[in-house]
């Protein structure tokens, strides 16, 4: 029995770095701006309401946090 390996290389040039940084800092930007909206949004909630979510005042910036890393 006979197989076929075919192993290529990846040669990325200064192009590929480059756009493979801005997409990583856009993605940064999209997942801070999804982070500071979830948390302002959260903030404006009064303990009533937060409450009625099941949620406490503590939990904001880790649910903020799981929601920009969740996108």
């Amino acid at each position: 029995m006979a197989y076929v390996n075919s192993t290529r290389t990846a040669s990325f040039g200064l192009s590929d770095r480059i756009a493979a940084t801005v997409a990583s800092v856009k993605l940064a930007l999209q997942r801070r701006a999804i982070f500071q909206r979830t948390l302002h949004e959260l903030n404006a909630l009064s303990d009533r309401d937060l409450a009625d979510l099941g949620l406490d005042r503590s939990q904001i910036r880790s649910i903020a946090r799981e929601a920009a890393s969740g996108m």
